[in-house]
């Protein structure tokens, strides 16, 4: 099978992907284009015998962060993430809205190491690869958006430590 064939193969996990980053699926999609227009007018870039996959998601990173630079060119950082309300009784798709929502609110490189770990299970080396970062940049930053997800899911009980 060759690069284009296997290009086409990998869309539905760029959808995904994309889908977690964006929030929602105009976005995700507009973004999966310009991945895929990007990778196949630099596909002459793509080394033979190296992960496709994991340059692909390279490639969407680096789409990604462009275009939320662009965004928020003028927006000040903020760094206080204001919690969200107490779980929901209702039922598990409730806790799901609430989980997509916090996610949502990570910050972006803290989202796109999550994502890449836990939504397309790849080692923690093929995100740092994939993200041009060292390994130990990924676990701090994996470390952290999973500390502020129990924050923002379960509230001030999540930032008690257990002492021994």
């Amino acid at each position: 099978m060759n690069e284009a064939e296997h290009l086409v193969e990998l869309i539905p996990r760029l959808r995904r992907y994309a889908r977690a980053l964006a929030g929602d699926r105009a976005t995700a999609d507009d973004l999966v284009q310009d991945t895929l227009e990007r990778a196949w007018s630099k596909l002459h870039l793509y080394r033979r015998g190296t992960d496709l996959r994991a340059w692909l998601f390279t490639v969407m990173h680096n789409v990604h962060v462009n275009r939320v630079r662009s965004a928020r060119a003028t927006d000040p950082l903020d760094d206080e993430m204001p919690e969200l309300a107490s779980r929901a009784s209702q039922g598990d798709a409730l806790v799901l809205r609430d989980l997509d929502r916090s996610i949502a609110r990570l910050p972006d490189e803290q989202r796109a190491v999550l994502l890449l770990v836990a939504l397309e299970e790849m080692s923690y080396e093929e995100v740092a690869r994939s993200l041009g970062i060292p390994i130990g940049t990924v676990m701090s930053r994996l470390s952290r958006a999973r500390d502020k997800l129990r924050a923002m899911m379960f509230g001030a009980a999540a930032k008690l430590k257990v002492v021994k």
